[in-house]
């Protein structure tokens, strides 16, 4: 692996937003994606929130929410409002009998660990970027890596949010049951949320260890890898007969500090799990039946080094937990995910199409967050709840404020 390969992820965030000038100027992170809305409006308050969404369904606009603008996928971009929730930040309580935690939607994950930790507590898992906000995060369903383990949006036990009428909702299992199973993973339109509480557990210490390994060694022993450690993944770069793998497992030795180089941290969970990624790039990533992830990954392997031969960006490999959230990629399945990349100086169409054929061919879900080609019959055969998710979206927006245009595209005919 080149110093180049090693440090592909090791830029800063872009995220770029004029706020006070009649051309506004909207990025993502990335610098992929951009538009001109009308505004960009921070808002800390409910009754800022409601303000907006009145003046939405008066003026005849959209409304997007966006926290930190981490989506590889056309959600935020609109010529209408785009919501900041930066200000809605920081814990709201804790209950340590029923083990859950209350944030502000607009609380970045990486400020989750510390609060959490003053009460004993951390999060079940967590994706190792953290910069991105609790609501973006369950709103696409991001997640991290582990057999074990389930994406963010699983772990959610009650949503509080603002719908397009102004009303001001708390729903879970047993108030507004259906509202609730839709904005678990709600893309961000079904409402505007102000907070989330989810499930969480004891503070825990973690270490890991990383090291290379010949790709086909690993393909061979993938079953033991993961079943072995709490957190496995791996990265290949096309071109390398090694993949640096790495597996993170609970201790109860002390944390050690100063932290070190990935791969050589041992410390409190919310210390360990996050890596840098933040080079800017474009990202597919779909979640597949845990059994069809070795035909896969070699089937991009063959991909790349037929038709693609120009891609420098690695693969990803992960492991997730299945869950019954209504939208979600690992929904009803033990789950692989795999993830290819892209520099966002290059065209990654071509790859991306070809890549998607065969993530479909192995009954592959996109992540939400990240490029995907799917049309609404694509997506309406992938999910059982489709529909009923629609519907219930329907019924608190029906004139469509909270969806740009790709949603709208999505949106049952």
């Amino acid at each position: 692996m080149s110093a180049s390969q090693a440090n592909i992820f090791s830029s800063k965030l872009l995220f770029m937003a004029d706020e006070h000038r009649s051309d506004i100027t909207w990025m993502n992170w990335s610098g992929k994606l951009s538009a001109a809305p009308r505004n960009i409006a921070q808002v800390g308050t409910v009754e800022a929130i409601q303000g907006e969404l009145l003046a939405a369904r008066e003026g005849g606009w959209n409304v997007r929410t966006v926290g930190t603008a981490h989506s590889h996928y056309p959600l935020l971009p609109t010529d209408g409002v785009l919501l900041d929730t930066r200000p809605l930040t920081g814990l709201v309580s804790v209950d340590k009998t029923a083990m859950t935690a209350t944030f502000r939607s607009g609380t970045k994950i990486h400020a989750c660990g510390r609060p959490l930790l003053e009460h004993g507590m951390g999060l079940l898992n967590q994706g190792d970027i953290d910069q991105q906000s609790i609501g973006g995060a369950i709103a696409t369903g991001t997640h991290g890596t582990g057999i074990n383990l389930g994406s963010l949006s699983s772990a959610v036990t009650q949503l509080s949010l603002v719908l397009v009428d102004g009303s001001f909702v708390t729903c879970n299992h047993e108030v507004e049951p259906d509202l609730f199973e839709a904005a678990r993973l709600s893309l961000g339109a079904l409402g505007v949320v102000i907070e989330v509480t989810i499930q969480v557990r004891d503070a825990y210490r973690l270490e890991e260890r990383q090291w290379l390994e010949p790709l086909e060694s690993v393909m061979e022993r993938i079953e033991e890898l993961t079943q072995a450690t709490r957190h496995f993944e791996y990265f290949w770069w096309p071109g390398q007969e090694r993949a640096v793998c790495k597996s993170i497992d609970v201790t109860e030795e002390p944390p050690r500090y100063p932290l070190g180089e990935e791969g050589q941290r041992r410390a409190w969970s919310f210390e360990v799990l996050p890596n840098q990624r933040l080079n800017p790039h474009t990202e597919m990533e779909y979640s597949l039946p845990s059994e069809n992830g070795p035909a896969c990954i070699e089937d991009i392997n063959n991909l790349l080094s037929r038709h693609h031969p120009e891609v420098e960006w690695p693969v990803e490999y992960r492991t997730v937990a299945g869950d019954d959230v209504w939208l979600s990629p690992t929904g009803g399945r033990s789950t692989v995910t795999i993830s290819i990349h892209e520099s966002v100086r290059n065209d990654e169409t071509s790859y991306y199409q070809d890549a998607e054929k065969i993530f479909r061919s192995y009954g592959g879900r996109p992540h939400w967050g990240k490029v995907h080609y799917l049309n609404r019959d694509d997506l309406a055969a992938s999910y059982d709840h489709w529909d009923r998710w629609w519907t219930v979206r329907e019924n608190v927006d029906p004139t469509g404020v909270l969806l740009n245009d790709p949603l709208r595209q999505l949106r049952p005919i």
